[in-house]
């Protein structure tokens, strides 16, 4: 399934900030900052990137849902991975 790019502007924004971030965190580990503060940032960024890819999943199954193509539609295993991957 095709995403609709329109669906996926929060997403993309999402994603962008935790390019922010993961600079953030490049730059705090060059300048020697300490472990706990550099930690504590990468764990943000995990966190902003597993949130874009649940919102990616959702907003696949609501567009198959919108669509017409209802739970029948829906591949059980094939989405069962993909949440599966996030975790």
């Amino acid at each position: 399934m095709e995403l609709d790019p329109k669906d996926m502007t929060p997403v993309i924004n999402r994603i962008k900030r935790a390019q922010g971030q993961l600079a953030g965190v490049l730059r705090m580990l060059e300048d020697g900052r300490e472990c706990e503060d550099v930690v504590t940032q990468l764990a943000a960024v995990s966190r902003a990137l597993d949130r874009a890819g649940f919102a990616i999943v959702a907003t696949g199954l609501q567009q198959c849902l919108a669509n017409g193509e209802g739970l029948d539609g829906l591949d059980a295993k094939k989405m069962e991975k993909l949440f599966l991957s996030l975790a």
